[in-house]
């Protein structure tokens, strides 16, 4: 294998592992405002030992996620340095973005969330969960910007003289709000508010079944499926079927590619699986008849190009961007009848907390989230291939040129180990945690006195145990 090659799979690893996590907190974090909505309204001490409860699961996911972006921005630097130079005049005001008002934003109240549940009050802890929840999205925000300038990129200039040619902002709004950015990061939350609320409905159903905390967990499920049956819907109903229209205007090579549609045709079939060929030019498969035209030109007669109308050197890898896109669009249809199942049944005589089959289900919903949302995140960076920047800088023109296959084999070699272990760490924090479970509410509320420093343990106990 070549350096772009082994560059393209080191990055795949890293930024597939660093993308389990953004979308779990910023789902989970709009979850806990949620509770704490509630807990504030109702002042049911439930919804505060939830709030103690999930905080920690978030502290968590929001560390392992934050240690794993790093690596990717070095990476930058590293792996990709024509690909820095070329956009590093474009990239510079989104990313500095990100970092001044959207990460010191989250991680400046984060403090406050994780360590001031005892010592501020219900509001004003709400409030700091709030606004980690908000900088979160907003930073997810920048980043979705600067990638879909990527994909669509617009609002600059490229200056090849002195080289290396460089890419430069000559339009603000429009690198910003480049034709694909709506699209993208209305999906992207959409996403992260579907597996959020699944990791709650996991987590609750697992109680059910352990018969542990039963009416707590009861409550928790009650607030999250509604949730994660709304946004199933909304997310493949609404704000997938918008990227899908958004590709097709933008991305006409993509879109072929997708469905495998090697001669231009009118009622283009949309496949549920299948195959491509791509040494005899045939695609095979389970297909529904012009749902494609009908998605993609809302006409089910539309012409669809096919990939023949294309230069064959700007082909992605066909089949591989087949599979992982089908991949996603058939688990993210599958949450629909999940979530109306979950709703029927609670509504028909609390079935649902009855039927372990069905509690195991949303158990294992949130894996399955976490894959279609891999997949997808493969389906917009592999479908863009051989293109870094499409139209404008191939994959092939931004890799260092100094680095060698040994360097690339080696460090990635190392990134497997190393996150192989923070997966283990992760996973075995994660499930201690969930089964230590929820603590008493005067476990949680009130600071164990041998905690406090001397001078203050003796005005605590003369005020009755309350600071």
């Amino acid at each position: 294998m070549n350096v772009e090659l082994l560059s393209r799979l080191q990055f795949a690893l890293t930024a597939s592992f660093h993308f389990i996590y953004p979308p779990l907190s910023m789902g989970l974090g709009v979850m806990l405002v949620i509770i704490g909505i509630i807990y504030v309204r109702t002042k049911d001490p439930k919804w505060r030992r939830l709030s103690f409860f999930w905080v920690k699961i978030y502290g968590l996911i929001f560390a392992v996620g934050v240690a794993t972006g790093v690596v990717m921005e070095f990476e930058f630097g590293t792996n990709w340095a024509n690909y820095s130079r070329f956009v590093g005049n474009v990239f510079g005001s989104l990313l500095a973005a990100e970092g001044v008002f959207a990460f010191f934003l989250e991680g400046g109240f984060l403090g406050l969330m994780l360590f001031g549940g005892n010592r501020l009050g219900p509001r004003m802890w709400l409030g700091a969960t709030f606004m980690v929840v908000f900088g979160a999205h907003f930073s997810a925000l920048w980043i979705i910007m600067a990638n879909s300038w990527m994909q669509t990129p617009a609002g600059y200039t490229v200056q090849a003289l002195p080289a290396p040619a460089r890419a430069y902002m000559t339009d603000f709004m429009q690198v910003v709000f480049t034709p694909s950015f709506m699209a993208r990061i209305l999906h992207t939350w959409g996403a992260s508010w579907t597996a959020g609320s699944a990791l709650m409905l996991s987590v609750s159903a697992w109680y059910i079944l352990r018969k542990r905390d039963v009416e707590i967990a009861k409550s928790n499920f009650k607030v999250a499926l509604p949730v994660f049956a709304i946004f199933a819907v909304v997310n493949v109903a609404f704000f997938g079927a918008g990227q899908a229209v958004e590709v097709t205007n933008n991305q006409p090579l993509k879109l072929a590619s997708l469905e495998g549609v090697w001669q231009s045709q009118s009622c283009a079939p949309m496949y549920l699986l299948g195959w491509v060929d791509e040494a005899t030019k045939t695609t095979t498969g389970l297909k529904i008849p012009c749902l494609l035209s009908l998605l993609a030109y809302m006409n089910p007669q539309a012409t669809v190009a096919g990939l023949e109308t294309f230069p064959p050197n700007q082909y992605p890898p066909i089949n591989l961007v087949f599979q992982v896109y089908h991949a996603m669009i058939d688990l993210g249809s599958l949450y629909i009848p999940i979530g109306l199942l979950g709703v029927v049944l609670y509504f028909w005589k609390r079935k649902v907390f009855e039927l372990r089959w069905v509690l195991w289900l949303f158990v294992i919903t949130v894996f399955l989230t976490l894959v279609s949302i891999t997949a997808g995140w493969w389906t917009a960076e592999i479908g863009r291939q051989p293109w870094i920047v499409y139209g404008v800088l191939s994959t092939a023109a931004a890799i260092s040129p100094t680095v060698t296959t040994t360097d690339v084999t080696i460090s990635m070699v190392m990134f497997v180990g190393l996150y192989l272990l923070l997966f283990i760490l992760f996973l075995f924090l994660l499930n201690g945690k969930i089964q230590h479970g929820l603590e008493p509410l005067e476990e949680v509320e009130i600071a164990p006195v041998s905690s406090l420093p001397d001078t203050f343990r003796d005005i605590f106990r003369r005020s009755g145990g309350r600071a």
